[in-house]
């Protein structure tokens, strides 16, 4: 028959002392440092947006190519408007007598410049060869009142003064740009007081825009009158530019109002935006916070994960996350509990015989005491020992790196080292390879090797004198199975899965108590689940359907062509 023992466990594991409580003003500056930022990412999110946009805006408001566009098709105006007048002008050129030469006389040229209906606001000057100023349309008759261009009346109100004002604030500082030249009023004009006059009395038409002295902007054009390609004097025409500077002003403040537009739909969608990622991960921060400061299972992670997004992922990780550690912390306070146990155990029994010995006086009953106190502290070290291993099993397994392990070489070696042990106990122990095929799987080899040596060892212990433990291994649906048979009782179907509960212990026959510290299959399923792979307990008649009884132990891991590592 086959005794099975299963020991009480403790309800209650040992207390442990509580850490020291932090100074009042160690933890305040804790909980500074702890506090989460609520508006360090969408200030970002909103800083971001808005400074597109008013780059292109800033770009916008430049306008220096629009302006000089204006600027060109005002002197292509005036250039067109001069050329009829010094065409027309040509014709009133007077021939001198006994020479091919002639000269420009006032009295024709000016009443024909009057002729020609000048627009108001232009100014049309002609100077003669030796660049004196002859015609002057400011001063013909007619013409005697003094007409000039003014700046803009003032907008109405103060807020489109002050937007005026805003407005040549903001041009004034813009990166610099070509300056228009200032061009004073000499009281004598002559042509070599304006270079676009003395360029066309050389043959030459120039134009540009000039600034007056009340800081007046005005477009000038200059044109040779030559009539037969002879110079004959120079003709230059002026008008008001700031219809220019005027119609790029209401451009740059329709820019502005669709800025600001613009500006107050990014502001609320940014808002918007930045609500929807900062207020979901402070909230998830807040609970991690929570959970790390241990304020109890209460604790719940806001579930987002009804968002198809990076905070849905981020929701559904945290939550997998806090199971896990909860999970995991049940698993510490049980193998804590279960360890205090079964430490409690021997070290009772040792107390007992220590004081049972001081009281025996016949040296065989001493020794007989002697002998439990020594089983007992065999006992003690064994379970130590397999307990420090159990404990850093998951440690060492993710901080391992698994290589390819021929499961076939390892089983070889193995039968090998292990074969006269078992002969010398009257077992066979037999392997089967399915064929010599290569049985290749990503693991940590050394750990491997434990959970097969675990194995053969339980084999062995359950198989009676003159049988046979056999072990197969072959590839299965992209998995290497190993399956280790012994002819021993069996275990009943009830207990294949208690079996692999930690310090639960299922002894042959005859076997002294305390032989097994009950972690060996426990480690063994440890080492395999973190391998990725399986291991069971099945019964091996019910299996292959022959009179052989006994136990199978089924190691099923992922194979090496499944890209597994």
């Amino acid at each position: 028959m086959v005794s099975v023992t299963n020991s009480p466990r403790a309800e209650d594991s040992p207390g442990e002392t509580a850490p020291a409580a932090p100074a009042p003003g160690q933890a305040a500056k804790r909980k500074r440092r702890r506090r989460f930022p609520t508006a360090s990412l969408t200030a970002r999110i909103l800083a971001i947006n808005v400074l597109a946009l008013a780059i292109v805006v800033v770009g916008f408001l430049y306008l220096d190519r629009y302006q000089s566009d204006l600027f060109d098709a005002k002197l292509a105006g005036l250039a067109r408007e001069g050329a009829l007048i010094a065409g027309a002008l040509g014709e009133s050129v007077v021939p001198l007598p006994d020479s091919e030469k002639g000269w420009l006389d006032p009295a024709l040229a000016g009443p024909l410049i009057q002729r020609l209906a000048v627009p108001p606001g232009t100014r049309v000057r002609l100077f003669d060869t030796e660049g004196a100023l002859i015609v002057d349309s400011l001063f013909l008759p007619g013409a005697h009142v003094e007409s000039r261009e003014l700046p803009p009346p003032p907008a109405a109100g103060a807020l489109g003064r002050a937007a005026i004002a805003v407005h040549d604030w903001v041009v004034e500082h813009l990166p610099p740009r070509t300056r228009v030249p200032r061009q004073s009023e000499p009281a004598r004009p002559r042509a070599a007081d304006f270079p676009e006059a003395a360029a066309a009395l050389e043959g030459a038409s120039a134009g540009t825009i000039r600034e007056t002295e009340e800081g007046v902007l005005i477009a000038v054009a200059a044109l040779p009158v030559q009539p037969l390609r002879r110079i004959q004097g120079a003709l230059m025409i002026s008008s008001g530019a700031e219809d220019v500077v005027r119609s790029v002003r209401d451009v740059r403040f329709a820019i502005l109002e669709a800025f600001a537009v613009a500006l107050a739909i990014t502001v609320l969608l940014s808002l918007y935006f930045a609500r929807t990622i900062t207020r979901p991960v402070r909230r998830l921060a807040e609970a991690a916070e929570r959970v790390r400061a241990g304020s109890g299972r209460q604790v719940s992670i806001p579930d987002f994960t009804a968002r198809r997004d990076e905070i849905g992922g981020l929701s559904r990780a945290l939550g997998e996350m806090t199971q896990a550690l909860w999970v995991r912390m049940d698993a510490i306070e049980v193998f804590v509990a279960d360890v205090a146990h079964e430490i409690k155990n021997p070290l009772s029994s040792l107390r007992n015989a220590v004081e049972t010995a001081r009281r025996v006086r016949d040296p065989a009953k001493r020794d007989k005491l002697l002998d439990i106190v020594a089983q007992d502290v065999t006992r003690l070290d064994r379970l130590l020992s397999e307990i420090a291993d159990a404990s850093r099993i998951d440690t060492e397994m993710s901080r391992a790196e698994p290589r390819a392990v021929d499961i076939g070489a390892v089983l070889t070696a193995l039968v090998e080292m292990q074969r006269p042990a078992f002969t010398a106990e009257g077992l066979s122990l037999t392997l089967d390879l399915a064929g010599g095929e290569p049985l290749t799987v990503y693991a940590v080899e050394d750990r491997l090797v434990q959970v097969f040596q675990n194995l053969l060892s339980n084999a062995r212990s359950f198989s009676p004198r003159g049988g046979e433990i056999a072990i197969r291994a072959a590839p299965a649906e992209g998995e290497i199975r190993i399956d280790i048979d012994d002819q021993g009782m069996g275990v009943a179907e009830d207990l294949r899965e208690a079996i692999f509960d930690r310090f639960y212990t299922l002894r042959p026959e005859g076997e002294p108590f305390g032989a097994h510290s009950g972690l060996g299959l426990s480690i063994s399923r440890q080492i395999i689940d973190a391998h990725g792979g399986a291991i069971r307990c099945t019964d091996r008649r019910a299996e292959d359907g022959g009179s052989a009884g006994g136990a199978r132990f089924t190691v099923r891991l992922p194979s090496a062509g499944k890209g597994e590592g």
